[in-house]
């Protein structure tokens, strides 16, 4: 059933026995996309342990280690699952999830400074082979070597052109730098003209330091490093000026749909930032999609309630998450099954053109 097809199933008076028998089952009508699930790429991997600064990997006592930084070193350890193909779709069998919209993980081309075309290439052709091995299981997204604007963008032409990439992993900083600085602002205008979804993923945080501390780097270094990334492409007026741009964000928005009013009241009370803007910036946090990978239903919630169900995307974070967990997050929230199939595929098929 193609996506016209089932969309105006879905909205057929017909639907209804067929959605609440789905939901009664627990399964929603239509396919299951996760939106951001992760492999470590092996080649990239080997690559890094040929190097002695971060980005790079080390193997000791028969575990392997990828540290990335500056700031300060963050290692960790890969588990079995974060390169292993055969896992990643027994869990998505286990889960009943037919498409992963597949990305690599942190550390991004751009931190391996001259070496970043090389990086990117070998991402992306691993991604890409892995989709036509499995086409009806995996989509890729695409890292670009954003050191190099001219480099980045031939890459980008190459995975739309020659690779069937369906968007683009942009890290919330790239070797520190945010992606609304004037160098990086080409990436969005081809974007939108490419009509290439961008997923906003966090990188290994600047405020690592300040999170280090307690094992906090992941479960709030992350979390700033996307909110404040957000923060900055609202601001900076890229939204404003490229309104068909589709941007999404994953892990409910960060800490951003919290804080959106008081960034409101900074730009339009007291005149703070909004030189590059021409309305609050809740209104451009509402042209953003989201994905639910959220360890408490109520963020998924009012991410829903935020930005629309029509903008809210399952995801799993995989390997990192079981994605059973956050399907039953969704579905403890009890919402009508027709949005219920919009947030588990419809957004998605929509979205990345499937």
């Amino acid at each position: 059933m193609s996506s016209t097809t089932r969309r105006r199933f879905l909205r057929s008076g017909a639907a209804q026995s067929a959605v609440a028998a789905a939901a009664a089952y627990g399964k929603p009508v239509g396919p299951v996309i996760d939106c951001q699930s992760h492999l470590f790429v092996p080649e990239l991997i080997e690559m890094m342990a040929k190097r002695k600064t971060p980005p790079y990997s080390y193997k000791q006592d028969g575990n392997v280690y990828v540290v990335t930084g500056p700031p300060g070193a963050w290692r960790r350890r890969l588990r079995d699952k974060h390169m292993d193909v055969a896992a990643k779709l027994a869990d998505m069998d286990a889960a009943g999830i037919e498409r992963t919209m597949i990305s690599i993980n942190d550390p991004g081309p751009e931190t391996f400074a001259a070496d970043g075309s090389i990086a990117a290439r070998i991402c992306n052709d691993w991604i890409a082979d892995l989709g036509k091995r499995y086409p009806a299981r995996f989509s890729g997204l695409a890292v670009l070597p954003l050191q190099n604007m001219n480099a980045a963008l031939k890459e980008l032409d190459r995975c739309v052109s020659k690779l069937g990439m369906k968007g683009i992993l942009l890290y919330s900083n790239l070797a520190g730098k945010f992606p609304d600085e004037e160098e990086f602002r080409e990436l969005f205008a081809e974007a939108e003209r490419l009509d290439m979804p961008i997923l906003l993923h966090p990188a290994h945080p600047v405020t690592f330091d300040a999170t280090e501390g307690h094992g906090m780097t992941a479960g709030l270094g992350l979390m700033f490093d996307t909110t404040i990334a957000l923060a900055r492409i609202i601001l900076a007026g890229i939204l404003e000026r490229h309104p068909r741009l589709k941007l999404v964000c994953p892990h409910a928005g960060g800490a951003l749909p919290y804080l959106i009013g008081r960034i409101d009241h900074q730009t339009q009370v007291l005149k703070r930032g909004a030189e590059h803007i021409a309305k609050p910036p809740s209104a451009y946090l509402r042209q953003i999609y989201l994905d639910a990978v959220s360890p408490i239903p109520l963020a998924i919630q009012y991410g829903i309630d935020y930005v629309g169900v029509e903008r809210m995307l399952y995801s799993s974070d995989h390997p990192w998450v079981d994605p059973q967990t956050i399907a039953g997050h969704i579905r403890s929230l009890g919402l009508p099954p027709e949005d219920e199939a919009k947030i588990f595929g419809g957004n998605a098929e929509r979205l990345f053109n499937l």
